[in-house]
């Protein structure tokens, strides 16, 4: 087969969903106990939400999941220079959402390899918007099926053989830790980079163990301030945010010959980044409160601009950087998505 992606490419895996996205009301929200700001799995109440929102609110379709989101805006960030740069991998249902998915991912410049579920439909993710902030509801379906067996695919072998960034959310970690830790033992012992993100409060609180299992891989961690909270409180790191973040750069790794890097996101506040022992604070530029259209991808923006620079050897500063420029980008747009060509510079 020819090569489906450059060497030295990003690849991710994760939560494949098709976002029912629309701007609704405190009426809704309360109707169906979901709280502005939080992502949570959808219960038996909620599964009327999603009928609701198709048949009143005249929602936008869009291709989402945390995971190939970010694999999105990297490839958006650097196929001027470098296509079929990324790749992405997780399970669709064998219905015209999954074909939807791929055709939008791949439209995008990502490499898409599915593993397809013939019994389950395609994963959907309501997203709530009210007043520019946002609240995830996800029904995980065919993307909660993905199995080790796919990895073990040629495809999916070249894939894996050709990255040398590897990414996955932390929503991941309640659908296949196994498919994880096994390109996470590949990365480890290719001295390659494994990033993962912490991704919302209940993986952290409800999946600690999974999230204990995966940390020792991960080279870089990502997440929010909520998130970095979550941790500090399930772990008794305090609640200084700097702090957190130092002791989490400190837990052990699989791979010794690099350190851990610990990036916190807060919003329009600094990012906070540890490394080695220390704490930099990188400034956002803020956002006119008039322009802020959406927040929902802003945290998987901002991964995919770090991305996209990590993996053409920027410096931490400028990962940063580009992280920022990406997230203020998104939350100008409804959901994750790109109306024109990147215009990002580094300089």
């Amino acid at each position: 087969m020819s090569s489906p992606i450059e060497s030295g490419s990003i690849m991710g895996m994760g939560n494949p969903l098709l976002d029912i996205s629309a701007t609704v009301g405190q009426d809704l929200l309360d109707k169906y106990g979901v709280e502005m700001n939080s992502a949570i799995l959808a219960e038996e109440k909620h599964q009327p939400l999603f009928k609701e929102l198709i048949d009143s609110y005249d929602p936008k379709y869009i291709a989402g999941g945390a995971t190939q989101n970010t694999i999105r805006v990297a490839q958006w960030m650097m196929s001027a220079k470098q296509p079929k740069h990324t790749a992405f991998m997780g399970c669709v249902g064998d219905d015209e959402n999954g074909k939807t998915l791929e055709k939008c991912a791949s439209a995008d410049g990502v490499y898409v390899h599915y593993m397809k579920d013939t019994e389950t439909p395609t994963g959907t993710c309501a997203a709530l918007i009210k007043d520019g902030e946002r609240s995830l509801v996800t029904n995980l379906d065919a993307a909660n099926n993905f199995k080790p067996t796919h990895l073990q695919t040629e495809e999916a072998k070249k894939i894996i053989d050709l990255a040398k960034i590897y990414y996955c959310a932390g929503f991941f970690l309640t659908v296949s830790l196994p498919s994880l830790v096994e390109v996470a033992e590949h990365a480890a012992a290719n001295n390659k980079t494994f990033c993962l993100n912490l991704s919302a409060p209940f993986i952290v609180d409800f999946f600690g163990d999974q999230m204990d299992t995966a940390m020792p891989y991960a080279d870089y961690l990502f997440g929010n301030e909520s998130e970095a909270a979550a941790y500090g409180k399930k772990h008794n790191l305090g609640t200084d945010i700097k702090e957190i973040a130092l002791a989490v750069a400190a837990l052990p790794k699989k791979n010794s010959s690099k350190p851990r890097t610990v990036v916190f996101t807060q919003g329009s506040e600094s990012t906070i980044v540890a490394c080695n022992g220390k704490v930099t604070v990188h400034a956002v530029v803020p956002l006119s409160k008039d322009l802020l259209v959406d927040t929902n991808g802003a945290g998987d923006a901002f991964v995919g601009g770090f991305l996209s620079q990590l993996a053409t050897g920027k410096e931490l500063d400028a990962c940063v950087k580009a992280g920022n420029w990406a997230a203020k980008y998104i939350i100008q747009t409804s959901g994750t998505q790109f109306d024109k060509a990147c215009d990002y510079s580094a300089e």
